[in-house]
């Protein structure tokens, strides 16, 4: 019997899925700024999450419409994530809220994408933005030479990198490839976690959370909301279960979901129990730090082009606007920072200096007022 011929792997070497992946970070980069404006003393978490991801469909929707079996639509539901809160706080229908207060220090974090080609993005307000990792994402380049220089970076602000965060390859339909870059690992993570090299026509989500405290995210008792089928198989024994499955499977498939988009949430939550136990579905946990501490975070989606690095996502960071007592203590990575980024024009190969996001370390001296603690009620 003959072997099916495998379809080829879709990737940024044909045109049109370069189109693709830049008319989704568009629409990302668009909501984004959106979002920015809507951040306001008094402004509900829920509500802006909720009004952002209704965004991303609807802006999605307009899209390719001629083509009905093409999906599209959210690659990552609207995190807002404050103060010491380090990342996936979207609070569903009956989970406890929270609302924004002046001098809140606000990780914005959200995706989408078109026939499944992904464009994520990640923005904190009033904090300082990093550049080092960007520019050392490049083809030919190591994924611990990234690792590496955020860690410096970020202890040259006197801040760590949360550790065992990853940065993802995005495959079509896929938002958590295998090529990684890990930050801030112990010493059992980095023997596990394996170098790669990056080559040309690979995408990355380039995401570095960084924190004044000790670089430590833990759970708390906030429920979870957000969840993305695996590809485990079992045979689920709740009829719950198997409806939100098939539910997934329909509307989702691999992609990132919030439980709150579920008309029935009581049942979904049933539902999403035995899935998760039996990690048919995996959960993504809402993380903190210490009270005491701040966290920022910036995230961008970066094709690797010939030419050099094309970013996808992300918006304008003015960085004039702030002002630290520290500064990056190395000279060659001083000099990495203040490199420009972007495609090298009239050029076939990429240039010295690629991109994604360094040290967000400028986090806590920055000079901005200090931000109280999340505290969610139910």
């Amino acid at each position: 019997m003959a072997d099916v011929e495998k379809e080829p792997e879709k990737t940024i070497a044909e045109d049109l899925v370069v189109t693709k992946y830049k008319l989704a970070g568009e629409i990302v980069n668009k909501t984004l700024k959106t979002l920015i404006g809507l951040c306001v003393v008094d402004a509900s978490v829920r509500e802006i999450c909720t009004k952002s991801d209704n965004l991303l469909t609807e802006e999605t929707s307009k899209v390719y419409k001629k083509e009905k079996d093409l999906k599209k639509g959210i690659a990552f539901p609207t995190c807002l994530s404050v103060n010491n809160c380090v990342c996936h706080f979207s609070p569903a229908k009956n989970d406890a809220d929270y609302t924004l207060k002046a001098g809140d220090v606000v990780k914005i974090d959200l995706g989408a994408h078109i026939d499944g080609f992904i464009a994520v993005a990640a923005h904190t307000i009033v904090v300082m933005q990093p550049r080092a990792a960007l520019r050392l994402l490049k083809s030919g380049s190591s994924n611990y030479l990234i690792t590496d220089a955020v860690q410096q970076i970020s202890e040259s602000f006197k801040c760590k990198p949360i550790e065992g965060m990853l940065s993802h390859e995005l495959k079509q339909f896929k938002i958590d490839g295998e090529k990684t870059i890990i930050q801030n690992p112990s010493e059992a993570q980095r023997k596990e976690h394996e170098k790669c090299n990056f080559e040309t026509h690979e995408v990355y989500a380039i995401d570095v959370i960084v924190s004044s405290g000790e670089g430590v995210g833990r759970e708390k008792d906030t429920k979870v909301s957000i969840y993305k089928k695996s590809d485990e198989n079992y045979m689920l024994k709740l009829k719950a279960s198997r409806a939100l499955l098939a539910e997934v499977k329909t509307k989702y498939g691999n992609m990132p979901f919030n439980i709150r988009s579920f008309e029935e949430e009581t049942k979904a939550r049933m539902g999403v129990v035995e899935c998760v136990s039996h990690k048919m579905i995996e959960p993504f946990q809402v993380l903190y730090e210490k009270p005491s501490e701040l966290v920022a975070q910036f995230k961008h989606t970066v094709l690797l082009m010939p030419n050099g690095v094309n970013l996808v996502t992300g918006i304008p960071f003015d960085v004039d606007s702030y002002v630290s007592e520290h500064s990056i203590a190395q000279a060659e990575l001083k000099e990495l920072v203040a490199q420009p980024l972007g495609p090298v024009k009239g050029k076939g190969k990429g240039k010295k200096a690629a991109p994604a996001a360094a040290a967000a370390a400028p986090a806590a001296t920055a000079k901005v007022e200090s931000a109280p603690a999340v505290e969610t009620k139910a």
